[in-house]
């Protein structure tokens, strides 16, 4: 018998418990998240005898007679403090990090109860964190420490005004903090069972056979599926129908992600015993490892339609003739990696059968009306027939839209009439889930002697793995806005989506511009080089403004700011010889038509990137046209967020793959911790309104593009080596991952 003091209270099991499970599944002390069992993420960081620690990484025998404190421990004071000063600071958007924020944040104000701000950042570095950039979780401990040492009274709207323009809490950041907000693995309903899934052993196998006997004969399992027991639809997927909900015998896998069979059983642990069971027989295939080798000729067809996805093709003037007579002219290929959204929160649904016949299913979705639709052309019923129930999602970033573990839930559950809930391990998300498109891009930038941009060609090669996903809208965003923000006459560009056996591609924050911005902002840099003129100058001469026409043909809005995005940083930039400039435009919505890139209702941004003498990033300048501010907090949280993520996009994130399946752990894909995290000033560009909506523009999509080649422009500046992939090589980064 193992006994613990787990929030004040004796505790005891005879069971050697992974301590996580035990506080989840036990207890119920839902405030302690699983985000990576492998003791990566903080977001199950629990106080061990008054030192923060990952619950994952301990068991019941090894704390025996240990005290153990969870935010559900916390004092009612202590409470009040943290609920009120993470809100107030604007730490809290997905908040799945956040409750293991605070346990950081406790162990470091009970042993010091006056931090330093670098004190701050090494008690919370071992807390991830995708959404917010750190800082404000930073500003609100120190809010925290003071509250606690001044022993002063928590005001729960403190500095907060009223209006647009604002300064506002978020309604949920107390719940979410205190870690009484529900996401879908919180969730437990009597008589619920647990899924696994097998995948595909290998990214291309013929399926010979799949025998789940054995499987069936262990104990607590309830169900096992595959392909034949699909109702309805068997293919689903965002825009084409070509994801198999499971891979029927006879057929080919095209990615390790792929689902083979579906187990349902009393635990977890019994589910993926029994999943381990399924007698597979298959073939192994050679894989189709590049867009290059899928569109030989004799390659292998992954799908019906063929390896080609999709083409896009944008042209005006004569590009070739204009490069032929530039005075200057800056060609490379660029490359960049497939990276993983790197969400907090691994997929998760819980299914119920109703009493009238119908299912609701709960899940972290922003596409409640999608995935309804998707789950009910699963099961081959009427959409009435199922609800879809939006719970808190624990980040996304475009790599939570679609089907990923929804429709399994479902199905088992349909069929079971027993709730079903199905949580996928981090591993199971790293190789399942999309990710962003690797791209290869060829670009051709010109201009004449006094810097004026005459002509753009490029050539765009987009592996959007296994399945279409969204591979079409986001080639279509990359080469449209290929060009970027800035007037020129002769423009060629066509880009390829390519499927292969690697792993899907799918959204993801930037929707292709940060690919195709850090080469076309790369070529800036070297022809202002070539010029010997300012990199900030040549951005200024050839900015759009209001009217004027751009690269893709549309007419920049009145509202249009690229310039004053330039003039806002322009002293900041000219006081550092080797500062690094890039600018981007991003538009959201529909135009007219209801097509994608239908109108330029565009936010534009200036982001500026100084090196400390060690070659680190000191310090990011990002100054966003943002339109009218409705709420000042959340917009400098969302600059502060997508900085951190461009950084880490460009200097240590990447994608491993072994045999095309990914081999990263979540403690090895790059992403940054708070220690890493440069000081950010964010710089509120507000453009004359020209829309209904306030005028108000998108800020969450458009700061990662523009930091890659920010970055990239300090380190060409500072040693003059031109780089054309990404994570960029040859800096104190490069060996960190």
């Amino acid at each position: 018998m193992f006994k613990l003091t787990i929030n004040g209270q004796a505790h005891a099991t005879d069971q050697d418990l992974n301590l996580l499970v035990f506080l989840r599944d036990h207890l119920r002390l839902t405030s302690v998240k699983d985000g990576c069992s492998e003791g990566a993420c903080g977001a199950c960081m629990v106080l061990v005898d008054g030192k923060a620690a990952q619950a994952c990484l301990f068991t019941t025998a090894k704390l025996a007679g240990r005290r153990v404190v969870t935010v559900e421990g916390l004092s009612k004071r202590e409470k009040e403090v943290y609920a009120a000063a993470f809100a107030g600071a604007g730490a809290v958007q997905c908040g799945f990090c956040i409750p293991g924020m605070v346990i950081s944040a406790k162990g470091l104000l009970d042993a010091n109860p006056d931090p330093t701000p670098m004190e701050v950042k090494r008690a919370i570095d071992g807390n991830l964190c995708r959404c917010t950039g750190y800082v404000k979780i930073e500003q609100a401990i120190l809010e925290a420490a003071k509250l606690f040492r001044h022993n002063l009274p928590v005001l729960e709207a403190a500095g907060a005004t009223c209006g647009i323009g604002g300064r506002l809490p978020r309604l949920d950041a107390r719940d979410k903090v205190l870690g009484t907000g529900e996401y879908a693995d919180d969730l437990y309903v009597p008589g619920m069972l647990h899924a696994a899934v097998l995948r595909a052993p290998r990214p291309r196998v013929k399926v010979l056979a799949i025998d789940p006997a054995e499987a069936r004969r262990q104990p607590g399992v309830v169900l096992v599926l595959t392909a034949g027991d699909v109702p309805g639809e068997r293919f689903q997927g965002p825009i084409l129908r070509d994801w198999p909900v499971m891979v029927a015998v006879g057929e080919e896998t095209r990615h390790g992600g792929d689902a083979l069979a579906l187990v349902a059983a009393g635990t977890k642990a019994q589910a993926r015993t029994a999943r381990d069971r399924i007698r597979l027989e298959y073939q192994e295939l050679p894989p189709l490892a590049t867009p290059r080798a899928a569109l030989v000729e004799d390659a292998p067809r992954l799908h019906p339609r063929g390896n080609l996805l999709a083409r896009t093709e944008l042209s005006r003037g004569d590009a070739d003739g204009a490069i032929a007579q530039a005075a200057h002219v800056s060609h490379h290929v660029f490359h960049t990696p497939p990276t993983d959204h790197a969400f907090l929160e691994p997929g998760s649904a819980l299914a119920l059968p109703e009493a009238d016949g119908s299912l609701t299913v709960y899940t972290g979705s922003r596409s409640a009306h999608d995935d309804r639709h998707g789950i009910a052309a699963v099961l081959g019923v009427a959409t009435e027939k199922v609800r879809v129930i939006s719970k808190l999602a624990g980040g996304g970033f475009g790599g939570q839209e679609g089907l990923m573990v929804q429709q399994h839930a479902a199905l088992l559950a349909w069929v079971s009439r027993r709730p079903v809930k199905l949580t996928l391990t981090r591993q199971e998300s790293i190789r399942a889930h999309p990710r962003r498109h690797a791209m290869e891009m060829d670009f051709t930038v010109a201009c004449d002697a006094q810097g004026l941009l005459t002509a753009m060609k490029a050539s765009l090669l987009a592996d959007t793995g296994a399945y279409a996903s969204p591979g079409g809208p986001v080639l279509q965003r990359a080469c449209t806005h290929a060009a970027g923000p800035y007037k020129i006459p002769n423009v060629a560009i066509q880009g390829l989506g390519v499927c292969t056996n690697n792993p899907p591609a799918g959204a993801f924050s930037g929707f292709g511009l940060t690919q195709s911005c850090f080469a076309m902002e790369s070529c800036l840099n070297d022809l202002a080089a070539k010029l010997r003129v300012s990199p900030w100058q040549l951005r200024f001469q050839n900015a759009v403004e209001a009217g004027d026409v751009l690269p893709n043909g549309q007419i920049a809005a009145p509202d249009t700011a690229l310039k004053q995005t330039l003039l806002a940083v322009r002293a900041i930039y000219e006081s550092r010889p080797d500062a690094g400039i890039a600018c981007c435009m991003y538009n959201s919505g529909l135009g007219p038509d209801r097509s994608e890139v239908g109108q330029a209702a565009c936010s534009y941004a200036t982001q500026v990137v100084f090196l400390d003498p060690e070659g680190r990033v000191e310090r990011v300048i990002a100054a966003h046209d943002v339109g009218q501010v409705v709420n000042a907090t959340s917009v400098e949280a969302q600059i502060e967020g997508g900085v951190v993520m461009g950084l880490g996009y460009a200097l240590t994130e990447d994608h491993p793959l072994k045999d095309r399946v990914p081999t990263a752990r979540f403690g090895n894909l790059g992403l940054f911790r708070s220690s890493q995290v440069p000081a950010i000033v964010s710089l509120l560009v507000r453009s004359r309104p020209s829309d209904p909506a306030f005028g108000a523009k998108g800020v969450g999509e458009i700061v990662t593009i523009p930091t890659a080649p920010a970055v990239a422009g300090a380190y060409f500046r500072r040693d003059r080596v031109f780089r054309t992939e990404l994570p960029l090589s040859g800096t104190p980064y490069s060996h960190k991952k």
